[in-house]
């Protein structure tokens, strides 16, 4: 028995959980696993329900699981309100430092099917094929903010703040993985202007010692951004702080056709956390056009780095990938020819191809 605390959140995270929970059902039928789901509140949805974002039953139903599957959250009808009541500020930020989730991984895998879904040309991200390691509870979203009054007006000081402890445990999983891959790890900072960006890259030189088999190449942020769309192919595994990988992350979403395709996994400590790259996108909410597919592939993450079930979590990428060769699309990532389905049609087929898989 395993037991999932989903989490649907706001906006499109009310229809896009439902349908990776239903792909994990297939999987539980088909590979004879007992899956627990057990639904609490987060994020605007909580707030309205209880007068806070990250109810303590919530966090306690975190703490009483093996994983975590989230939706999304946030939306402008709780963007006026105090940073501590916020959606992000106030219950993702930390639910994340809560349980330990220091690591944030987003593969940017292109599928063939896809190819002409992304605004650049074929022959710069065929077969792109990366993992971007981004530091997750660290650097300015969690250090000291203040304002304060001057003359003509405010300043407002936010604090970014990393430790060699902090870097280390990263970076050591970013070798980690790039060993288990193609053996070249992009660490991306700002050394040449941020002093923390200097300790950033004197700390992962120290470690590299230990990885002699691992190629390690060093990238202003700026450049990477730049070099993301000019030359992809060129990285593999991409370890970089917080903020940097927060924006990078999304760049990189556009090269796989649409950020509707991009799956996260939270890790580090013993729960780990599973979620869509993308935002609750409120202009779509309700109308059933939200593509569920990150969602479907986070779950897909759930299972291989939680409950170390390859297999099963292989059998959905296959399905992801059979769906998407057979032509089936939502609105963001539909071309000429598809076929279109809406966000519980597009799970149907995930569902039907991994019961035949």
């Amino acid at each position: 028995m395993y037991k999932i605390a989903v989490l649907p959140g706001d906006g499109i995270g009310v229809e896009i959980v439902p349908e990776a929970v239903k792909v994990l059902k297939a999987v539980g039928g088909k590979y004879g696993h007992d899956f627990e789901f057990t639904e609490g509140l987060i994020g605007g949805a909580a707030l309205d329900a209880v007068g806070e974002p990250l109810p303590k039953a919530t966090l306690d139903l975190c703490y009483n699981s093996d994983a975590v599957l989230l939706g999304a959250i946030g939306g402008p009808k709780w963007d006026t309100l105090p940073v501590h009541l916020r959606p992000e500020a106030g219950a993702l930020l930390p639910l994340r430092k809560a349980l330990g989730l220091y690591a944030n991984l987003r593969p940017a895998t292109l599928y063939d099917a896809l190819i002409d879904a992304s605004t650049l040309k074929k022959e710069v991200i065929e077969g792109i094929d990366f993992m971007v390691i981004r530091e997750l509870t660290g650097g300015l979203y969690f250090g000291e903010k203040k304002r304060e009054k001057t003359a003509t007006g405010q300043v407002a000081i936010d604090t970014m703040v990393y430790s060699t402890e902090e870097i280390i445990r990263i970076a050591r999983l970013g070798f980690e993985i790039a060993r288990k891959r193609k053996k070249v790890l992009h660490s991306v900072d700002k050394a040449n202007v941020i002093e923390s960006s200097r300790l950033w890259r004197e700390t992962v030189i120290e470690l590299a010692a230990e990885y002699p088999d691992v190629e390690l190449i060093h990238m202003y942020v700026d450049n990477c951004a730049m070099q993301l769309v000019r030359w992809p192919k060129q990285f593999d595994v991409i370890v970089t702080e917080n903020m940097f990988g927060d924006i990078l992350t999304d760049q990189a979403s556009m090269l796989t056709g649409s950020i509707g395709m991009l799956p996260s996994a939270s890790i580090g400590g013993k729960i780990g956390l599973y979620e869509p790259s993308h935002g609750s996108a409120p202009d779509i909410a309700g109308q059933k056009k939200a593509n569920p597919l990150a969602t479907i592939l986070s779950a897909a993450m759930l299972l291989r780095y939680s409950f170390n079930l390859n297999d099963e979590a292989a059998a959905i990428e296959n399905a992801v990938v059979q769906v998407l060769n057979s032509g089936y699309r939502t609105p963001d990532i539909m071309e000429s020819g598809g076929k279109p389905v809406n966000t519980e049609e597009m799970g149907d087929r995930v569902v039907e191809q991994i019961v035949g898989y």
